[in-house]
C-alpha cells in the first residue's frame, strides 16, 4: 500500500455526484472481517490486520467453512454492508467515522478501511476482498467522504438526524404547552381569590358588580380565538389599535419564531443533537486518509 494518490493531480471521480449524494454505489466483495487496531490510520496498522485477518480465513477455510460474500452501497451517508440475497444490514459505516482506506498493491483484490465503532469507539479495521474492483471501491469511498464533507459545511451539519431533531422539538413544545396551561389555572385561581377578598374587605352595599366581559382588574380577558373588544376605557376613549404582527413570520402561541434548521445556529440545538453534530465535525477535521494523502476540504484545521 505505498502507492501514493493525490488529488492535485487533477485526478478526476469516477461517479457524477447526484449518484452517491441521492442513490449509492453498488459493489460485490467478500469479507474477511473486521478486527480492533490501535491507531485511526497508518498502513502499518493497516498491513498487520490484513495479515491477521488473512490467517484466521485460511485456518476457517481448511475447516470448510467458506468467506462470506457482502454488497457493499457505498453513498455519502456511509458505507453499508449487507447480506446479498436478504439485503439485511450488517455494518453501517458513517463516513465522518472512517479515517484510512486503502487499496493494497501487493494483492490487487484487497482493500481495507479503518472506522471507529459507533457504541464502543474502538477503531475497527474492515478487510475485503474484490476480484476486480479492490482500487475503484477505494476511491468510490474518496469521492463518498469528499462530497459528504461538502454537504456538511454547505448545511452547517443542520441536516444531520432531522428526525430526531423534530421528534426533540416535538417533546419540548407539549412540555411547554402543559406548562402553559398550568399557569393559566395559576392565573386563574389567583383571581379567584382576589375577588373573594375584596368582596370581603369591601363595606356593605359598596360593591360595585364587574362587567362579565373584564376581570378584576378591569381589563378584558384575552382570548385567542376571538378579536379584541372595542369597548371604551373608562374615560371613554377607544383604546389605541394593537399593531398588527407581519404576515411574513408567522409565530407560535409563545410569540416564537418557527424553527428553521437550516438558519439557526449552534446554540438553537438541543445538547444531544449538538453532541451529535460535533461529533460528525471532528471526524470530518480528522479527515479520510487514502493511500498515504489527507482529505480536508475546510479551513476547520489549518493544518490540514
Amino acid at each position: 500500500m505505498n502507492r501514493a494518490f493525490s488529488r492535485k493531480k487533477d485526478k478526476t471521480w469516477m461517479h457524477t455526484p447526484e449518484a452517491l449524494s441521492k442513490h449509492y454505489i453498488p459493489y460485490n466483495a467478500k469479507f474477511l472481517g473486521s478486527t480492533e487496531v490501535e491507531q485511526p490510520k497508518g498502513t502499518e496498522v493497516v498491513r498487520d490486520a490484513v495479515r491477521k485477518l488473512k490467517f484466521a480465513r485460511h485456518i476457517k477455510k481448511s475447516e470448510g467453512q467458506k468467506t462470506p460474500k457482502v454488497e457493499l452501497q457505498i453513498s455519502i451517508y456511509g458505507v453499508k454492508i449487507l447480506d446479498p440475497k436478504t439485503k439485511e444490514v450488517q455494518h453501517n459505516c458513517q463516513l465522518h467515522r472512517i479515517s484510512f482506506c486503502a487499496d493494497d498493491k501487493t494483492d490487487k483484490r484487497i482493500f481495507t478501511f479503518i472506522c471507529k465503532d459507533s457504541e464502543s469507539n474502538k477503531h475497527l479495521c474492515y478487510v475485503f476482498d474484490s476480484e476486480k474492483c479492490a482500487e475503484e471501491i477505494t476511491l468510490t469511498i474518496g469521492q463518498a467522504f469528499d462530497l459528504a464533507y461538502r454537504k456538511f459545511l454547505e448545511s452547517g451539519g443542520k441536516d444531520v438526524e432531522t428526525r430526531k431533531q423534530i421528534a426533540g422539538l416535538q417533546k419540548r413544545i407539549n412540555e411547554l404547552e402543559t406548562e402553559n396551561m398550568e399557569l393559566k389555572n395559576k392565573v386563574q385561581d389567583l383571581e379567584n381569590q382576589l375577588r373573594m377578598t375584596q368582596v370581603h374587605t369591601s363595606p356593605a352595599g359598596s360593591v360595585t358588580p364587574k362587567s362579565p366581559s373584564t376581570d378584576v382588574f378591569d381589563m378584558v380577558p384575552f382570548s385567542p380565538i376571538s378579536p379584541q373588544s372595542s369597548t371604551p376605557t373608562r374615560n371613554g376613549t377607544q383604546p389605541p389599535p394593537v399593531p398588527s404582527r407581519s404576515a411574513e413570520i408567522k409565530r407560535d402561541l409563545f410569540g416564537a419564531e418557527p424553527f428553521d434548521p437550516f438558519s439557526c445556529g449552534a446554540g438553537d440545538f438541543p445538547p444531544d443533537i449538538q453532541s451529535k453534530l460535533d461529533e460528525m465535525q471532528e471526524g470530518f477535521k480528522m479527515g479520510l486518509t487514502l493511500e498515504g494523502t489527507v482529505f480536508c476540504l475546510d479551513p476547520l484545521d489549518s493544518r490540514c
